[in-house]
């Protein structure tokens, strides 16, 4: 049974020591022992595994990075990261009433019940993928033990979202193992909820997605900003009405609160009241994902985080040093209850304006930790290779929230060339948006020249206001896992 209640009534010391229990066993018995990768670095450094007993202990091992997953002459390194039991390695590491309770078994059940339950344990069963937008997708895998935190996280998000087995959902992330659709999947299971996941635009089109959400009218819709708001949207210029709907819970992307905002609005036209609208934050390498708690359009609680699940640092960017409660910096994430692939102070790139409060949260109460909503993905910028377009070095997000903030802005994208595509002339940058309430095309285009020239200091050498029709072909909102909202089509060097 998940003990998600009582941990959720637990202080910031019962945390931090019931972490400090979990993290030292985690290492002691789990990691060290088994995992090719973290063995040699915990030898290659010389750090005794049974030396990591706190939190702050962490500081002695060094970050890992997506960098440690890139393939080396064809060979997966993914795999090191596995964690691979054998008899000699349970023999030397393993605590002696571990092993008593084992050699119990084995007498009583049989070998066959011992080894299956290892197997079950341990043994990679399923497996989702990074989209692999900085090197090749690179696989992470789930034992059956680790199917069940899948369960188990999903099963916490939905009771955060405040839903019941009553409520009906459409799950609209896109089919492919990747995190967010399967985390919808175990978790409508876990928590009872009668789930039809359409597997996005890819796999029944937008006009599916409608007719299933009509044919359903659940509670709740979940799935990619981007593309939740073009179904909507589509919906709502046919005469759709969707009084049923009351969330909206969305993932894979950052929801900024004017786009939550903006969607409300949009269900609110086909006849949905008081809809609250919920963002997300998870990353494959995590196996999880976390949630905010339902509250005002205009305020974020927070991702409600597991605290006996994982350990959440945020340090600075540059020197890596730890930063303290409610500071900025980039968050680091170290699991102390996972089997199969298993990650220690691994680097997300991400970047978190507000950090971690241990404070109660005021919307619901739970004191749990939790992660500041403000998080942005600089991952994207340096992996699209942006950080410099006309010789200014350019951060896309900021961009992205002040566009959304434009009205007469339905869609965007953002797209970068070389002039005449010869890689050795100036940049050239193009905006596409497409504003089906404007009336004044000129008046836009100055608009938007205006903002980003205030929050980049780089003008668009056009503006260009285009079809639906075309921005959707253009974002691949109905084809792509994510939409290609910015799009860096410079020649290589």
């Amino acid at each position: 049974m998940d003990s998600w209640k009582d941990i959720a009534r637990l202080t910031k010391q019962e945390i931090i020591n019931l972490q400090n229990n979990k993290l030292q066993q985690f290492i002691s018995a789990h990691v060290y022992p088994f995992s090719p990768y973290y063995k040699k670095l915990f030898d290659d450094h010389k750090i005794d595994p049974n030396s990591i007993r706190t939190r702050e202990d962490l500081a002695k091992i060094p970050f890992t990075s997506k960098l440690d997953f890139v393939y080396e002459d064809q060979s997966p390194r993914f795999k090191d990261f596995i964690l691979q039991p054998d008899k000699d390695k349970i023999k030397k590491y393993w605590p002696k009433l571990k092993l008593i309770s084992m050699m119990v078994n084995s007498i009583f059940k049989g070998k066959a019940f011992v080894q299956d339950s290892l197997a079950r344990e341990y043994r990679p069963v399923f497996m989702t993928f990074t989209t692999g937008t900085t090197n090749k997708p690179v696989p992470f895998t789930y034992s059956n033990y680790d199917i069940k935190n899948l369960h188990v996280s999903g099963d916490r998000m939905l009771g955060l979202f405040d839903l019941d087995p009553e409520d009906k959902l459409v799950n609209m992330f896109p089919f492919a193992p990747h995190l967010a659709f399967w985390q919808v999947v175990f978790g409508g299971l876990a928590g009872n909820i009668l789930t039809l996941s359409t597997g996005g635009g890819k796999s029944i089109g937008t006009e599916g997605n409608i007719a299933a959400i009509e044919k359903i009218q659940p509670s709740t819709i979940l799935g990619v900003p981007s593309y939740v708001y073009h179904v909507l949207r589509e919906a709502a210029d046919r005469g759709c009405k969707m009084p049923y709907v009351k969330k909206v819970v969305l993932g894979a992307s950052k929801v900024t609160i004017s786009f939550k905002q903006k969607l409300a609005e949009l269900l609110h036209d086909m006849g949905a009241q008081d809809v609250c609208v919920l963002g997300t934050y998870g990353f494959t390498e995590a196996r999880a994902a976390w949630g905010e708690c339902p509250t005002s359009l205009d305020v974020s609680s927070g991702y409600h985080l597991y605290p006996d699940k994982e350990i959440f640092e945020i340090v600075d960017p540059k020197t890596g040093q730890s930063k303290g409660e409610g500071e900025d910096g980039e968050i680091v994430y170290t699991s102390i209850d996972s089997r199969a692939s298993a990650l220690i102070r691994y680097r997300t790139g991400d970047y978190c304006q507000g950090g971690i409060t241990y404070e109660p949260c005021p919307h619901c109460g739970r004191r749990m930790p939790r992660l500041s909503s403000n998080i942005s993905r600089l991952s994207d910028v340096k992996d699209l290779q942006l950080s410099k377009v006309k010789g200014t070095l350019i951060n896309f997000n900021n961009f992205a929230a002040t566009l959304s903030e434009c009205g007469d802005v339905d869609e965007w994208q953002i797209e970068i060339r070389k002039k005449n595509n010869d890689p050795f002339e100036v940049d050239e940058m193009t905006v596409y948006v497409y504003a089906k309430e404007c009336k004044d095309e000129e008046k836009l285009r100055e608009e938007i020249k205006s903002k980003m020239v205030s929050c980049m200091e780089v003008a668009p050498n056009d503006v260009k206001v285009v079809s639906k029709e075309e921005i959707v072909k253009r974002l691949e909102l109905e084809t792509a896992n994510k939409e290609k909202r910015i799009l860096d089509n410079r020649p290589k060097e």
